[in-house]
């Protein structure tokens, strides 16, 4: 399954805004390639259609359909570059497949930046104003922000993917394949902490809760306590005690995590204390058997 759709059409939009928020770019607009791909920075996707705008007074380049090198869009979508251009209509660097979109919008100076994800043009963020005004370095400065972060968004929005797809295949039977379900568990909580979309975080810790409760033993073998009387544990503390049971350390558990070491070590004594555990590994081993932790 893919994770994307709204969600990444969510995020364009919060890059587009952010740009005409900047006071230079008075109209903002932009899509991505369909279904995740593109090609290699210097080869180019194929196309992409603009599915996003800010700022617009019509609808004439709702839903236009990019294809690489044609118009300013295309170029900027086969170079991974930018590209700016003072009167769109009258430029001799780009082709003219789209002249009478742009100018149904009334636009004269236009910019294109690409979103680049691993090195694959993923789409491109336009800014355009409707006067022949040079784009200078300060409008170029704030689109390509606007696309770093919804780049930093798309990362996180694949690694989501992988490790949903992951979680939802079947589990493996041979206990020495485990650590590696452990791994993504802790991956998992760790990327559910940076992700805004509440539906997508939502997602990855219902994950997290499959994979928990498919490597828990069955109550009745369990000693101790049952899940249902399994310590109330926080999620950061969840999250610190994941981490750890990969094999991580304090301060790989505080990278991963984005918190400092000191607030890990805080939150490992808690849940050591809430599991009744005197070590790191007996704080693991009880999660385990309460169904917390894979």
């Amino acid at each position: 399954m893919r994770v994307n759709g709204h969600g990444e059409a969510v995020e364009v939009r919060a890059a587009l805004l952010r740009m005409r928020r900047s006071g230079l770019l008075a109209v903002s607009f932009g899509g991505l390639v369909a279904g995740g791909g593109g090609l290699p920075v210097g080869y180019g996707a194929r196309q992409f259609r603009i599915s996003e705008l800010a700022g617009t007074a019509t609808e004439s380049l709702r839903g236009l359909s990019i294809t690489t090198g044609n118009g300013l869009g295309g170029k900027t979508l086969a170079m991974g570059r930018p590209y700016a251009v003072t009167e769109y209509r009258d430029s001799r660097v780009i082709s003219h497949e789209y002249d009478a979109a742009v100018a149904g919008e009334g636009l004269r100076s236009v910019l294109a930046v690409p979103i680049v994800v691993q090195r694959r043009v993923r789409g491109v963020l336009y800014g355009a104003l409707r006067q022949p005004y040079s784009l200078g370095d300060r409008p170029l400065n704030v689109a390509l922000d606007a696309a770093r972060e919804l780049e930093q968004a798309l990362v996180i929005r694949d690694e989501a993917q992988r490790l949903l797809s992951f979680a939802q295949a079947p589990l493996p039977a041979d206990p020495r394949a485990w650590e590696e379900v452990r791994e993504a568990h802790a991956e998992l909580r760790a990327l559910a902490g940076q992700v805004p979309d509440m539906h997508l975080r939502q997602e990855l810790l219902s994950a997290c809760t499959r994979l928990a409760a498919a490597g828990a033993p069955p109550a009745s073998t369990r000693p101790g306590r049952s899940t249902r009387g399994a310590p109330q544990l926080t999620p950061r503390e969840l999250d610190v005690l994941s981490s750890i049971s990969s094999g991580a350390t304090n301060a790989a558990a505080a990278a991963r995590l984005r918190l400092r070491p000191e607030t890990v070590k805080s939150y490992l004594r808690s849940a050591m204390r809430k599991l009744g555990a005197h070590t790191r590994l007996e704080a693991v081993v009880a999660a385990r058997r309460a169904g917390l932790l894979p």
